[in-house]
């Protein structure tokens, strides 16, 4: 059966009234695909990137399957890896069952639980939780699991990133076996494979997109710099012209990074009041006030860490600039994803220096395709690589090598000035001989061997 409107769905009229309420037209592929089996009682792996409307995919069949409020305890949990995530899914199902009476708690770290606390035991019927807030109020004994009957593992990916398999296994023990499990992932690699086997029974597989593509209404570009303060002046260049760069998300890979852009860029290329910097030092209210008037156009320039990578629905970004080539991989995907979202174009700019040219290769292999490079544009100074930099990237290439070939012995140490072998006429003509010391061997002494433990 084609699929053309919502109305298609076997959805009851208040939910089909939200949906009209929010402008959908027609369901998008990821919505066209899960829907039916998610209404059907089946278990669901969807792949899917953010931005596809998977949040809506399983949220709807959800609404149906609760219909109204019940009892105390929750009857559906839903668990993502973030706290921006989490609000975002728990203000989707506000939107979606605004005609229900459908009960919904977010849960997360980073406040106090008292309030939370509160909530759950007024009666809850949707619960939606980071995993290590959910672990910490069950072992207060004041989440109630009995009535649980539908499991949702929401970009599952970004979860085994940041280590949650262990508490997820211990969830897994205490909820009721009989349930319906639902996991949304936008990548597939090795340790989503695993957990889908652990989790789902006999799933149906919906894959909208193939594995990690970025997203159609994205064009990449890539500049290669030699060195920090090189981005920097790029950066500043770009964000030269508001008109084209009227929302934009800057990416590092550091807390300190992302401070030190942003005390720059405010200081010397946008207004104090335009710019925001974002990552996880930044407290709870902080991080929502900056988010929300990012989201309403408040804010020009949002710099952050991965922190807000995935699951953050803003649907007007311009461009997505990478400061720092991401180091776990499949982030790329995710940080190029917050632009070119809701059928608007977007554009991703990478920085790249040599020491991010590996990463960048690993990078293409997984999105399958070479992103485009383009020249420095003239009038941005090209400053010359500090040593103690150069040295750094040296290194950083060398371990890069090592861990391709475990028996490379490191070109940065190969580098450095051998002594000639003792006999061997050296360029002067004269034989090498060992220098005498000026002060004794004391007998008995053992050499100093390597440290050890020593932190590299």
């Amino acid at each position: 059966m084609e699929i053309n409107s919502f109305e298609d769905f076997n959805l009851n009229r208040q939910l089909l009234n939200a949906v009209a309420d929010l402008g959908y037209g027609q369901p998008t592929p990821i919505q066209q695909q899960a829907i039916p089996p998610v209404l059907a009682g089946q278990d669901v792996l969807g792949i899917a990137q953010t931005g596809t409307g998977k949040t809506a995919a399983y949220l709807l069949p959800l609404l149906m399957k609760i219909k109204y409020a019940q009892g105390v305890l929750p009857r559906a949990i839903i668990l993502a890896p973030t706290r921006e995530l989490v609000m975002q899914i728990d203000a989707a199902i506000a939107e979606l069952g605004k005609y229900t009476d459908v009960r919904h708690l977010a849960i997360y770290g980073g406040i106090g639980p008292k309030t939370q606390i509160e909530a759950l035991q007024k009666g809850v019927d949707i619960l939606v939780s980071t995993p290590g807030r959910f672990t910490d109020l069950y072992l207060k004994g004041v989440i109630g699991v009995k009535q649980l009957n539908t499991m949702v593992l929401d970009e599952a990916d970004k979860m085994m990133d940041m280590g949650f398999m262990p508490q997820i296994r211990k969830i897994l023990e205490v909820i009721p076996v009989k349930r319906q499990n639902l996991l949304f992932s936008a990548t597939f690699p090795p340790k989503v494979e695993e957990l889908s086997y652990e989790f789902l029974e006999f799933p149906t597989r919906v894959e909208v997109t193939p594995q990690a593509s970025t997203a159609e209404m994205v064009s990449q570009k890539l500049y290669e710099v030699p060195n920090f303060r090189t981005k920097i002046n790029l950066l500043a260049h770009l964000l030269a012209d508001e008109n084209a760069t009227n929302r934009v998300i800057v990416f590092t890979r550091s807390k300190e990074s992302a401070d030190n852009i942003y005390k720059f860029l405010a200081r010397k290329v946008v207004a104090d009041d335009r710019i925001r910097v974002l990552h996880a030092n930044k407290g709870q209210n902080t991080r929502i006030n900056s988010m929300e008037a990012f989201k309403e156009g408040n804010i020009r320039v949002l710099v952050t860490t991965d922190v807000t990578a995935r699951g953050i629905d803003v649907n007007e970004v311009s461009h997505v600039i990478n400061f720092d080539v991401p180091l776990i991989y499949e982030d790329y995907v995710h940080r190029i994803g917050r632009t070119g979202r809701a059928n608007r174009t977007g554009e991703a700019v990478t920085f790249m220096t040599m020491a991010e040219e590996y990463h960048v290769a690993k990078i293409e292999k997984i999105i399958r395709m070479e992103i485009p490079r383009e020249p420095i544009p003239e009038g941005i100074e090209i400053t010359e690589t500090p040593f103690d930099e150069r040295q750094d990237m040296l290194r950083e290439i060398d371990n890069q090598r090592r861990k391709e070939d475990p028996t490379f012995k490191g070109a940065f140490h190969e580098k450095k000035h051998q002594p000639a072998p003792r006999g061997k006429a050296t360029a002067g003509g004269k034989s090498a001989r060992r220098p005498k010391s000026s002060t004794p061997a004391r007998p008995g002494k053992p050499k100093a061997g390597p440290a050890r433990n020593r932190r590299k």
